[in-house]
């Protein structure tokens, strides 16, 4: 991207994680449901906006991964999951999505927000290249999925409009600004260190994304015999004894199939690290970047604001249209 003079805010939203997220909370009939979901996600932005910098609001959503062509097992647990689900279920599951779909049309067509959609990537990878192309300016990312904490740093945080916290590099605040505390150990509540969580994500694996573990039942710290998660981490650097010892273990699965750990975990590191996608991915994201930030600007925000909310019966929303519309309208710069 071109360099600019004044230092931004981008507000990046993962937008299925939010939406479907807010499904898992919501209550009532269907149609109860996905107003609530409408509600909760638009009131969620709402706050992020306010709170961090009034910033431009960014849309990300999913195409099908890349990472299904390089690992078969990819996400194959959510295809069984829907498979399993019954007939009433389905039905809807298959409303849910068409109202998503009808979110995500009017967020193209009737806002000046940003919307990336790429064939092949993930919001994950829409993200993780927005930031990289913005390195000078502060976001915020909106979701509840820890894949994000790699990508925490000094201008990068994360706001969960769930549980209403603010993930930062320092620490995790409220919804007041007070910094929440552990309960189990009455101490100020962190996130590991971005590399490490990342390091020990690729070690463990990701079972919610159905990639298997590098190490199966490897500890955080060592014993007399076996280097530790951690240790292995400090010494990752130097590549000296303990990462090898670490590295070169040798494990059998189910099948008898023997594993050693460098390779499952190098698999894993292209799978999880969101600086790894392959150059054809990358570029294919950034392209979709430059056109989004390149639209026409749309008109009466508020105006097309009142017709959806009329339309979803989101009275409560529509009384308050103004303060929506001034993140549905801010045009990006």
């Amino acid at each position: 991207m071109a360099a600019k003079e004044n230092k931004m805010s981008y507000i990046l939203i993962d937008t299925a994680n939010m939406f479907f997220r807010a499904r898992h909370v919501a209550r009532g009939s269907v149609d109860m449901k996905i107003g609530l979901c409408y509600h909760i996600m638009f009131n969620s932005i709402k706050k992020a906006f306010n709170d961090f910098g009034n910033g431009h609001v960014v849309f990300c959503l999913e195409g099908r991964s890349w990472r299904r062509s390089i690992y078969e097992p990819y996400k194959k647990n959510r295809d069984a999951n829907r498979e399993a689900l019954t007939l009433k279920e389905q039905e809807e599951d298959e409303m849910f999505w068409e109202a998503y779909q009808e979110l995500l049309d009017y967020l193209n067509t009737k806002t000046n927000c940003s919307v990336l959609q790429e064939d092949n990537s993930e919001a994950d990878d829409l993200i993780a290249r927005w930031i990289h192309n913005h390195q000078d300016d502060d976001h915020v990312i909106v979701s509840s999925d820890s894949d994000f904490y790699q990508l925490i740093s000094d201008n990068v945080s994360m706001y969960n409009g769930i549980t209403n916290q603010h993930i930062t590099i320092n620490g995790i605040y409220d919804d007041k600004g007070a910094i929440v505390m552990d309960k189990k150990t009455n101490a100020p509540k962190t996130i590991p260190a971005p590399a490490y969580a990342l390091f020990e994500k690729c070690v463990r694996g990701d079972t919610s994304d159905n990639i298997f573990s590098a190490y199966p039942g490897a500890r955080k710290k060592g014993s007399k015999n076996k280097t530790g998660i951690q240790e292995a981490f400090e010494d990752k650097d130097n590549q000296g004894f303990a990462w090898n010892n670490f590295m070169l273990q040798k494990w059998t699965d189910h099948n008898d199939i023997e594993h050693v750990v460098r390779d499952d975990y190098e698999r894993n590191r292209i799978l999880i690290d969101l600086t790894l996608q392959p150059d054809e991915i990358k570029k294919a994201c950034d392209s979709k970047i430059v056109e989004a930030v390149q639209k026409e600007i749309t008109p009466q925000v508020g105006i097309h604001f009142m017709k959806f909310c009329g339309k979803h019966d989101l009275q409560r929303m529509s009384e308050q249209a103004q303060d929506y519309a001034a993140f549905l309208n801010k045009e990006y710069s």
